[in-house]
């Protein structure tokens, strides 16, 4: 249980600490309208906030020095700095660091002693559990769980103080949808993102046909083959899972990432670089438009034929002229030790196939 410590000094302390607070001007900008938007602020009240927590910040070492064995955490409460300490003889100091006290029955110590005690044994973690961590405002290590069952009580018994609270659902990893980065298809081949549209990505169809479960990059779950066409064409699209977000980046493995803007078909003769998990960025030009290609499983028309190389794993992946999206992999002839040819399925073609939307930055 705790109760907050009333002491004019603390009020004037604070007040003292905040005279040497940062002007308004001084917020990073990105910062204020969505502070405004998030938590219902006005414009100067965004500025008082941040003032008032950068100058709270700056006292935690000293209130922590003056609470010594007894400090409990500290934590902002918008802007006033909160300091726990189970000792009430020393209200007085922490007040004199600039803290506002408050009376806890648990010592940051004895709470992080708790929190790697879970850690510990997390490998027996009973699968309902979600995560644990030190609340330092209600003094107490929270487990958080999907079912509050006996097994869950079980790996808790013995330690103090511990709150199971119940929530609604496992955290989840967040992956970008990248172009050029490795997905497989059905758990064993590989191939390569191409360009992410809105609810998922484009790629290659001889990857994968219609219902193959696709994992990323990270061997996560991240989707599933919505519809595809090959031969004839060499196109596909997968819808991807919550977890995996689109985005308008293809990978430039090392050489410098390139966010498309648009999918406006390249010339003849223009430059252009391709991403792909095998070979990873290469370039050259464009050497023909719509080339119908005899491939030994079935013939392609509407290709693009490039000079620059690629390998096995690449297919589906990226082509990009400046940072106009061109199409993804289909095929070619050589590799890149010794040079060849490639010919990739042109963007524009697949987006209004599917009537999809590419992302764009």
């Amino acid at each position: 249980m705790r109760k907050t410590i009333g002491i004019a000094g603390a009020a004037a302390c604070l007040a003292a600490g905040l005279a040497v607070s940062l002007p308004a001007g001084a917020a990073p900008q990105a910062l204020v309208p969505a502070l405004e938007r998030d938590l219902g602020l006005t414009t100067a009240q965004v500025h008082e906030l941040l003032s008032r927590e950068d100058a709270a910040r700056a006292l935690v070492p000293a209130v922590s020095e003056a609470a010594g064995t007894a400090f409990g955490g500290a934590w902002l409460d918008r802007g006033t700095l909160r300091v726990g300490v189970t000792d009430p003889a020393l209200v007085n100091e922490v007040t004199a660091a600039g803290g506002t006290a408050a009376i806890v029955e648990h010592s940051a110590d004895a709470l992080n002693a708790v929190k790697s005690a879970l850690d510990a044994k997390a490998e027996t973690a009973p699968e309902e559990i979600t995560g644990w961590y030190v609340d330092v405002p209600s003094n107490t290590v929270v487990v958080k769980t999907l079912s509050d069952t006996q097994a869950v009580q079980s790996f808790v018994d013995g330690l103090t103080p511990v709150r199971v609270t119940v929530v609604e659902s496992r955290p989840r990893l967040y992956t970008d949808v990248i172009g050029g980065d490795a997905y497989y298809i059905n758990e064993s081949g590989r191939c390569s993102v191409g360009f992410a549209v809105e609810g998922g990505f484009v790629t290659a169809g001889h990857c994968g046909e219609p219902g193959a479960t696709i994992t990323g990059v990270d061997k996560t779950e991240m989707g599933v083959v919505e519809d595809s066409s090959f031969p004839d064409n060499d196109y596909a699209w997968v819808s991807v899972v919550d977890s995996w977000t689109p985005s308008p980046v293809v990978n430039g493995y090392g050489h410098g990432d390139v966010t498309v803007t648009g999918s406006e078909a390249a010339a003849v003769g223009a430059s252009i670089c391709r991403s792909g998990s095998t070979t990873g960025w290469q370039c050259g030009t464009v050497e023909a438009l719509d080339e119908t290609v005899q491939y030994a499983e079935g013939t392609v028309s509407g290709l693009t034929r490039t000079d620059a190389c690629a390998e096995p794993g690449d297919s589906g992946g990226s082509w990009v002229s400046g940072t106009q999206g061109q199409g993804v992999t289909s095929g070619g002839s050589g590799d890149c030790a010794s040079g060849g040819t490639t010919f990739f399925q042109p963007l524009g073609e697949i987006l209004e196939t599917y009537g999809l939307t590419l992302v764009t930055g």
